[in-house]
């Protein structure tokens, strides 16, 4: 396709005056200021360049592209006709590029041109055109050429043709002359000027120096004050004439001035060198590309290469229809269709290059300046591209070399690009024409190429103009917030302008408060009114109300942080609290009058007072035809009072953080905002569907931007996205937690729960940070009614379903926090309630964990499982508040008189049952029963419960010494234990008494409630003494040492003991009559224990028939049985009547054989037998005998590190129960999973989720299956499976096979640890010298290393063994 070419200019068209020109542009307000320059016609303006216009008076940056635009439309088009031409210029040019002279700063003017004529100079009139530095200039007069007079000059160049940024060497574009002639030379001080005439005008007398723009010096301010760069040009180049004519060349016209502005682009068919492939060239304007570009079709927008026209040295004619280009590194051969068109792309191109000075190939840096620059891999090409972001573009090369010399691929530009994030290390650049999408080295790096590349799309869109005239106002040259020079945006309804930094903390206000938007970019909104506006009342006037009252320590910075602005902002515009108080503030009636009145003249500052201190904008006027205020500023002319009114219709007034100083109506006239906003940078985890079990680490969070606003938080990829990744509707979260700090890899984190059943977790190591974001999130989501809990320091708070005593028919919705041990409630309809999770007479979970028990006095709380994740998290945190949470007394669980559940319990069993028992807390316990029984207390107090029979007094009364012994802070604390010691050596006894007194007041509540209460005990313990031999000596030198936690060496502990248990009623205070009615009661208990002792045949024993070894007649015995009986205590009973002595590794156990079903299983020793008989069927009976298959049991367990199993069995169900769906009649294989929670059943071994899971502690587990199922090996298992719930009870059985009897044993040895694990404990029969299946196979809920101790010991002290069963062989 060729291009046109136009006619040359006529006379009177080459000769347009700048007035006309100027009122084509609308711009004809600066032509006064082109005529101060000395330029009348629009050829003399053909070289102006940014900075000169800028030198010129032309500040706007808008205005300036504009002229420039049309001037390189003009120079594009202004073409020298063929026929005028006279010589040939392209090879003389050749020669003088190749010729190396210097000499190019010299002020006298040399011989120049073909005939070796020489210019007259010109004369020096009008120098200046404003004040300011003057700048010496020389020009030369305008000789015609010879042969033709009107042959008008070649177009001066403009700007040097280089990248979007200036070259890092400074280079000067050629100054081309308007005759053949001669040209002039300048030094650094001077910036000559060629103004061409109309051809018959005379000599133009000297003008002012505009130089073109200086090339990079480093840095944009270098540039601003030095825009003339010296430099020293070859002289036979500074000789050559400017271009004539090429002869065969279609005639171009002149055009008209244009009225809108675009690139004009020389465009042809041409075929590379060493390809028959047609390839489309095209070559961008000298003045917006600089850049010689190959496509590969014409359609394409992107190009297949580029050569920097910098770095281009020589552009000549070669063979048929073809030209080079040579670069210092490269030579470009050319073909195209035509020679017409091959002279067009020689003369366009070595007009390019003109008076360049050749680039050093030895140089290291490229003519780029970037912004940001490095390697990034292009999807798609895996394969790395240097890419360099500059200005408003982005340009593509091979690789860093490539870079160098000016040789790359393509080049984007970013004023139709987005930029949007993909993965951790991936972005996209999108434009309307093609997807780039590049892939960084990491994380940060994405981050980094993201923000420079947005920044290049903001270059790209920004626009000055209004933001030059906003800064007109010199105020607003500064930020209104924190000083910042040249600040970029503006609260329109604050009517503050503010820098970048403080910008984010408005929008984190949000729109309701203000109104944040670009000067630069947010073009449409800047109408004349608001520009006006602002213009009128500029950051200082402003500030004289918003910032009045700033104290000096709370004043920002520019180099302030963002937590300070954060904090400075949201005192400022959100709560109003530096703002300058409008005399009618408070009196809501005078502040809408006052505003009516006001918007009627022209104080805009007056009206920005009122409003932002509370007149209504929407208030009514009184008046039919003006309602509101804006009406009335509209019908009185006052357009800038109804654009600040229009602004702020919406807007959400100051409000303070009211105090008690406050008068009343400031509490009525700011109310609590109904929304709630803050933003910032969280570290998110992906969201999950179950409780998190496990830490955390810093590796699996990824940096989110988070925006909390109008009930909805968002998080997004960073903060320049403007779509989320996802939201979360204040609606939709029922459950906020704030974990303990270091749970996972942040130090501080918080989790929300959805009503979907999601949970997402963030984290910051900012713990002012974290508790912003609790607090706005909690805010956000709690109701009104509930607010108070918005002040608790809570550790999870949320919604959640409850019942309560009065009305156990309907639901209610209720908001709680948990706060330390105490859960806060606010119930529909009714006020705030405390329940003290630690005195709750019970609290459980019942209905198969869907309901929350707490049992307090005199109420009963049912709390329901609406939703199974959060209500899972709810029972955790409950159950842990209500534990015991240390070692003082404090944090123990407590009755309601503020004793611990541990005392009470123990003091209550041994009142019960040990108060007769000799030496009671003299005797040492078994010393691993009170461990056990110390860690059961610890755990949970509340569900002990000490019975007879089944607990010793002697690890009871152990267990309570233990206690107090290692009580933290002791019971007298740290601060006064050895002032109680000192009292206890006072002689005088009153005085003594009196001491105690005060010091028993100095105690804590819990710490003096726990005393009274031990001493009570003691006093009655000691009262008895003829019966236990415990006299108030001997309980003195027992709890003594204990109390006060000493060595004992002494008797000075024990004197302060006895002294209190001496002088209890005088020390105490203690009601005698309520004393004496104490001791009845203990002494009838002990009266009814003496003769239920005294009963030979105690009720509620059961006979039944036990078998030895088999079920047969010769091997019955009837046996008593009570209710207490064990199976130990079973067998050795049996074993005693037939007279069987015990063998070393004999192991005789108790088993439930059942007829009917083919199993058995063997009970374990501490297991009651009355219960196993009550569930008995007429088919089942008990078996004593040997258990042949312990030694492999004990050997396996003690091999195992934690007590798991997992393998591939053959399963079957029964009749279809567990509906899996599986036929009956056979066995399937299915993998199990069995640890000391669950059994899972799994498909397959990959599978994720499991077909069903049980609770291990509700299985029961039997050797043997029916043989009529025919199971596929001998070697099975019968489970059944009870559940617990109370409303319907259910029980399911199925069956298992195992492929190896081995197998079989490791299966059932896990199960039976597991379920019927104990501490080591070893249980003494009651015959000496005597053993028998009394064995535990693994402790019950004891820890791996009791486990293996225990194993250890069983193997030292084996069982006899005697005949197996068939199960074992």
């Amino acid at each position: 396709m060729l291009h046109a070419h136009t006619p040359a200019m006529s006379h009177p068209e080459s000769c347009t005056t700048v007035w006309d020109w100027l009122c084509v542009l609308r711009l004809e307000q600066y032509s006064e200021a082109f005529q101060s320059a000395g330029l009348e016609t629009l050829r003399q303006c053909r070289s102006l360049t940014q900075d000169q216009l800028e030198q010129m008076g032309i500040t706007l940056p808008g205005h300036r592209r504009r002229i420039l635009a049309s001037l390189n439309k003009t120079h594009e088009t202004l073409k020298p006709t063929p026929r005028e031409r006279e010589k040939p210029v392209p090879r003389e040019r050749q020669v003088s590029k190749m010729k190396e002279e210097s000499g190019g700063g010299e002020k006298k003017p040399r011989d120049g041109g073909i005939d070796g004529e020489r210019e007259r100079p010109v004369p020096k009139e009008r120098t200046k055109f404003r004040p300011g530095p003057t700048v010496d200039c020389h020009s030369n007069s305008l000789v015609p050429p010879v042969s033709d007079t009107s042959l008008p000059p070649v177009p001066p160049r403009s700007t040097l043709n280089c990248p979007p940024q200036p070259f890092t060497s400074p280079l000067s574009p050629s100054l081309p002359s308007s005759s053949p002639t001669s040209t002039p030379t300048h030094s650094p001080s001077q910036a000559p000027l060629h103004p061409p005439s109309c051809p018959p005008a005379p000599a133009q007398p000297q003008t002012l120096a505009i130089q073109p723009a200086g090339q990079h010096l480093g840095s944009d301010e270098g540039r601003k004050s030095s825009p003339v760069s010296p430099i020293t040009y070859p002289s036979d180049d500074r000789n050559a004439p400017p271009l004539p004519p090429k002869a065969g060349a279609v005639p171009k016209g002149p055009p008209p001035i244009p009225q809108r502005y675009c690139i004009s682009l020389l465009s042809v068919w041409i075929a590379k060198s060493a390809h028959t492939s047609c390839i489309y060239v095209r070559y961008g304007s000298v003045k917006q590309s600089h850049y010689f570009c190959v496509c590969g079709v014409l359609q394409e927008v992107y190009s297949k290469g580029i050569i920097s026209t910098a770095f281009i040295t020589n552009v000549t004619s070669v063979g048929e229809l073809k030209f080079e280009v040579v670069t210092s590194n490269r030579t470009f051969i050319f073909r195209a269709e035509s020679e017409v068109e091959r002279n067009d792309w020689v003369t366009v191109l070595q007009d390019c290059t003109r008076g360049r000075q050749p680039r050093n190939t030895m140089s290291p840096s490229s003519p780029l300046t970037p912004d940001y620059q490095g390697c990034l891999e292009l999807r798609g090409l895996r394969s790395k591209l240097y890419t360099v972001v500059a200005s408003d573009k982005v340009f593509l090369y091979k690789n860093s070399e490539d870079y160098r010399i000016g040789v790359g691929i393509t080049s984007i530009e970013m004023n139709v690009g987005n930029v949007k994030d993909t993965d951790r290390r991936s972005f996209d650049l999108t434009t309307p024409y093609r997807i780039f999408s590049f892939i960084a080295e990491s994380e940060q790096l994405r981050e980094q190429w993201v923000d420079a590349m947005r920044d290049a799309i903001g270059e790209a869109l920004s626009n000055s103009e209004v933001a030059e005239r906003i800064w007109a106002e010199p105020s607003n040259s500064f930020c209104a917030d924190c000083g910042a020079p040249k600040p970029e945006w503006a609260a329109i309804n604050l009517c503050v302008v503010v820098c970048k930094r403080c910008a984010g903390q408005h929008r984190g206000l949000g729109p309701s408060i203000s109104k944040v938007r670009s000067l630069k970019m947010d073009r449409k909104v800047w109408t004349e009114e608001l520009l006006q506006v602002f213009l009128l009342l500029g950051n200082e006037r402003v500030n004289s109300f918003w910032a009045a009252n700033i104290p000096p320590s709370e004043a920002l910075t520019p180099s302030s942080c963002s937590e300070e602005r954060r904090r400075f902002i949201t005192n400022k515009y959100r709560q109003g609290k530096y703002r300058k108080y409008h005399p009618l503030y408070g009196n809501q009636r005078e502040l809408n009058n006052a505003l009516c009145i006001n918007v009627q003249c022209s104080d805009v500052l007056e009206t920005l007072s009122l409003i932002f201190c509370g007149a209504d904008v929407n208030c009514s006027t009184g008046m039919a035809s003006w309602p509101t205020p804006l009406s009335l500023a509209n019908a009185h002319s006052q357009p800038l009072q109804a654009e600040l009114i229009s602004h702020n219709l919406n807007t959400e007034l100051p409000r303070l953080e009211v105090g008690g100083e406050m008068e009343p109506w400031v509490t009525s006239h700011y109310p609590t905002a109904p929304c709630v906003s803050h933003n910032g940078f969280l570290f998110k985890t992906g969201s999950m569907a179950r409780a998190i079990t496990e830490r955390k680490a810093r590796e699996e969070f990824s940096r989110r931007w988070c925006t909390l606003n109008d009930g909805t938080f968002s998080y997004y990829e960073s903060d320049k996205n403007s779509n989320p990744n996802g939201v979360l509707k204040a609606s939709e979260i029922v459950c906020l937690a704030v974990d303990t700090p270091e749970k996972h890899g942040y130090e501080h984190t918080f989790e929300l729960y959805s009503e979907s059943e999601r949970l997402y977790l963030f984290g910051t190591d900012d713990p002012d940070s974290h508790k912003e974001w609790v607090k706005s999130i909690a805010k956000s989501f709690i109701p009104a009614t509930a607010e108070p809990l918005l002040r608790l320091s809570f550790v999870r708070i949320g919604r959640l379903k409850c019942k309560d005593g009065l009305n156990l028919q309907t639901s209610k919705v209720g908001w709680f926090a948990l706060v330390g041990s105490t859960l806060h409630a606010y119930l529909a309809d009714s006020q705030g309630e405390e329940i003290h999770l630690r005195k709750l007479n019970e609290l459980s979970i019942q209905q198969d964990n869907e309901v929350l028990v707490l049992v307090e006095r005199g109420r009963t709380l049912y709390i329901e499982g609406e939703r199974k994740l959060d209500f899972a998290g709810w029972c955790a945190a409950i159950q842990a508040a209500a534990g015991s949470g240390g070692d003082t007394l404090s944090q123990q669980q407590l009755t309601e008189t503020d004793i611990p559940v541990i005392v009470h319990s123990c003091i209550g069993y041994i009142t019960q049952c040990g108060l007769t028992s000799e030496g009671i807390y003299r005797k040492s316990g078994v010393n691993s029963r009170v461990a056990a029984l110390c860690e059961k207390f610890r755990h949970d107090a509340r569900s002990v419960r000490l019975r007879e029979g089944e607990h010793q007094v002697d690890d009871v009364s152990n267990t309570l010494k233990r206690f107090f012994r290692e009580l933290g802070e002791g019971l007298f604390t740290s601060e006064d234990g050895s002032t109680w010691l000192s009292t206890a050596a006072i002689q005088d006894e009153s005085m003594k008494i009196s001491q105690y007194q005060l010091l028993l007041n100095r105690l804590p509540h819990v710490n003096k409630a726990t005393l009274q209460a031990l001493i009570n005990h003691l006093y009655c313990v000691q009262r008895f003494s003829e019966m236990n031999q415990m006299n108030l000596h001997n309980l003195a030198i027992v709890f003594g040492p204990t109390l006060f936690q000493t060595d004992g060496k002494d008797y000075t502990a024990g004197r302060a003991i006895e002294d209190l248990i001496q002088h209890y009623t005088l020390i105490f205070e203690v009601d005698e009559q309520q004393l004496k009615k104490q001791l009845e009661e203990i002494t009838v208990i002990i009266q009814v224990r003496e003769k239920l002792n005294t009963n030979t045949e105690p009720g509620g024993h059961f006979i039944c028939t036990v078998y030895l070894e088999e079920k047969k007649d010769t091997a019955e015995q009837h046996v008593k049985i009570p209710g207490s009986m064990t199976a130990a205590e079973l067998s050795c009973e049996v074993l005693d009547r037939r007279n069987i002595p015990v063998k070393d590794k004999e192991y005789w156990s108790c088993w439930e054989v059942s007829d009917k079903e083919e199993m058995e299983r063997p009970l374990h020793y501490q297991e009651r037998v009355l219960p196993i008989l009550h569930s008995f069927g007429t088919d089942s009976h008990l078996l004593i005998k040997k258990h042949v298959a312990m030694d492999s049991m004990i050997l396996y367990l003690a091999s195992k590190v934690d007590a798991s199993k997992h393998g591939m069995m053959k399963f079957r169900e029964e009749r279809s129960i567990l509906g899996l769906g599986l036929s009956t009649g056979s066995f399937h294989d299915r993998y199990f999973i069995l640890n000391s929670n669950s059994l899972r059943m799994y498909k397959e071994v990959r599978s994720n989720r499991p077909e069903r899971e049980w609770p291990a502690k509700n299985l029961k587990v039997y050797l043997g299956i029916k043989k009529k199922l025919r199971p596929p090996t001998c070697w099975g298992l019968t489970v059944v499976y009870e559940s617990k719930k109370q409303e319907k009870p259910e029980r399911q059985q199925w069956y298992l096979c195992c492929d190896t009897q081995s197998e079989m044993r490791e299966w059932y040895a896990t199960f039976l640890s597991i379920q019927d694990g104990l501490k080591q404990t070893r249980v003494s029969r009651v015959l000496p010298d005597t053993r028998h299946g009394n064995v535990s196979l693994i402790p019950l809920r004891g820890s791996e290393n009791e486990m293996r101790n225990s194993v250890a010991a069983f193997s030292q002290d084996p069982l006899a063994v005697s005949q197996p069963t068939n199960h074992w062989d």
